[in-house]
C-alpha cells in the first residue's frame, strides 16, 4: 500500500512539474530535448565544481561562438534538469552564448545527495561565470536558482554584467508549489533521488533568505524580472512585489507557465535581451 501511495505521489509531482526531459521510469516526453535537433545545435560537457570536493558537474551549451559577445548563463530551478533548456539553447541568436548545467545534486551531476547550501551551490557553479575576454555575462535565475543566481552575482561580481530572475521563488509558494512540497515531505524518503533532492532543498531554503535577500540588496548590475501570468508554482504577484520595491523592471508574459524556458521562447529571450539593454544603456551601473 505505501509503495502503490509513494508511486502515485511521484506521478503527482512529476506530472506538476511539467517535465520536459520525462519520468525516467515511463519514458514520457514533453517537450523536445537536445536528442531532438540537429548535430551542432548544442553539446553535452562537464566540469569541475568551484567547491573544494570537485565535483563533477554536468551541462548543456551552445558550441563556442566567436560572434556572440554575451554569454548567458542559467542556474535552473529544481529539480534541476538542464535537458529542459534545449528549446532554449536551440532559440539562441548567434550573438549568444547560453550553459546550464543540472546543479549539483541533480541528474548527472554529482554529489548523489541534495547541496542544501545555496553558497555552496553559487561556489560550485561558479565556473560557468568564465568567458572569453570582451565577452560579457548574463546571469539567469530560474525559480529556485534565482537566490542562487543573487548569491552568485554577489559573490562574483566582476564577472556578472546583468540578471534575469525567471519564475523566481524565494519562498513565495503558489498552489502548486504547497501541494507538491507538502507531499513530498510525507514521503521523501521513497521518492526518487532528483525529487527526493529537490524537497530536501527546498525545505532548507526558508531559514537561508536572510542572507539572500542581504546579498539581493547590494547588487550593482541591472536586474530584470520576467514571469508568466499563468503561473501557479509561483505567482506573477511574488516578482512583482520584489520588482517594485526594487526599482527592476519587470516582463510579463501572457499565458505564460512556471517554465517559460519551454512554453514561451520568444518571450524569454527578448526578456534576456531587454536585460542585455539595460546593461549596455549609457545609464546603467
Amino acid at each position: 500500500m505505501l509503495r502503490a501511495i509513494a508511486l502515485s505521489l511521484v506521478a503527482t509531482i512529476t506530472a506538476a512539474c511539467a517535465v520536459s526531459v520525462g519520468d525516467e521510469e515511463s519514458g514520457s516526453q514533453r517537450f523536445p530535448t537536445s536528442s531532438s535537433y540537429p548535430p551542432g545545435t548544442m553539446e553535452r560537457v562537464a566540469f569541475t565544481a568551484g567547491v573544494p570536493e570537485a565535483w563533477r558537474i554536468s551541462a548543456l551549451r551552445t558550441p563556442e561562438r566567436p560572434d556572440a559577445d554575451w554569454k548567458v548563463v542559467i542556474v535552473t530551478g529544481t529539480p534541476s534538469w538542464s535537458e529542459y533548456w534545449a528549446p532554449t539553447i536551440a532559440g539562441l541568436p548567434e550573438t549568444r552564448e547560453m550553459i546550464v548545467a543540472d546543479r549539483p545534486g541533480f541528474r548527472a551531476s554529482e554529489p548523489e545527495d541534495a547541496v542544501r547550501d545555496l553558497v555552496k551551490q553559487a561556489d560550485a557553479l561558479a565556473p560557468m561565470l568564465e568567458a572569453r575576454e570582451g565577452q560579457r555575462v548574463l546571469l539567469v535565475g530560474q525559480s529556485f536558482g534565482a537566490p542562487v543566481a543573487a548569491l552568485m552575482a554577489q559573490r562574483y561580481p566582476d564577472r556578472v554584467d546583468a540578471l534575469l530572475m525567471m519564475s523566481a521563488y524565494f519562498g513565495d509558494r503558489g498552489p502548486t508549489a504547497r501541494r507538491m512540497i507538502g507531499a513530498g515531505r510525507l514521503f521523501k524518503g521513497v521518492l526518487p533521488r532528483d525529487l527526493r533532492n529537490s524537497i530536501s532543498e527546498l525545505t532548507a531554503q526558508e531559514a537561508q533568505l536572510p542572507a539572500v535577500w542581504e546579498a539581493f540588496r547590494s547588487l550593482h548590475q541591472p536586474i530584470v524580472f520576467v514571469h508568466g501570468d499563468a503561473d501557479t508554482f509561483v505567482t506573477l504577484e511574488a516578482s512583482q512585489r520584489i520588482a517594485d520595491e526594487y526599482g527592476h523592471t519587470l516582463v510579463s508574459v501572457a499565458a505564460g507557465d512556471h517554465f517559460l524556458n519551454a512554453c514561451c521562447v520568444p518571450a524569454l529571450l527578448a526578456a534576456m535581451e531587454q536585460a542585455i539593454v539595460e546593461a549596455e544603456a549609457p545609464t546603467a551601473p
